[in-house]
């Protein structure tokens, strides 16, 4: 089948028929569209699988990215980040919400007389001396 005035259909590759086809359907139902099906996927997900999935998967994915990277990796590019944000918001900045953090009510955590570790010495003192006296 032709197109209308006899034109030849020109093939075009998968990702451009579906860049195409996402484009139509954003312009029918918006950009919110995308972020209800997401969430609406990724609740399914979780019901189905439970929360320790997620955390599961986001454990693997950052072991292998600190593989594939190195953590020095990681380091450098929280330093880049830092420093950008210290560009764009000031030096205080880190100041206020170190405040704010300080200032936040968050239950304090306190040992109970039970949850003490038992120490417990690895190498015994030299001599006759003994621990009791």
């Amino acid at each position: 089948m032709q197109p209308e005035g006899g034109e030849q259909a020109t093939p075009i590759s998968s990702s451009e028929a579906g860049r195409k086809g996402g484009s139509m359907v954003r312009e029918k139902y918006g950009e919110d569209y995308y972020r209800q099906i997401g969430k609406k996927g990724g609740n399914a997900l979780k019901e189905q699988r439970g929360s320790e999935y997620y955390r599961m998967i986001a454990r693997k994915g950052g072991t292998a990215n600190k593989a594939r990277y190195g953590s020095e990796h990681f380091s450098v590019m929280g330093k880049k980040g830092g420093n950008v944000t210290k560009e764009r918001r000031g030096s205080d900045f880190y100041r206020h919400i170190g405040r704010l953090g300080g200032l936040a009510s968050h239950p304090r955590k306190t040992l109970l007389p039970t949850d003490k570790p038992e120490i417990v010495l690895a190498v015994q003192p030299e001599g006759p001396e003994t621990l009791d006296g």
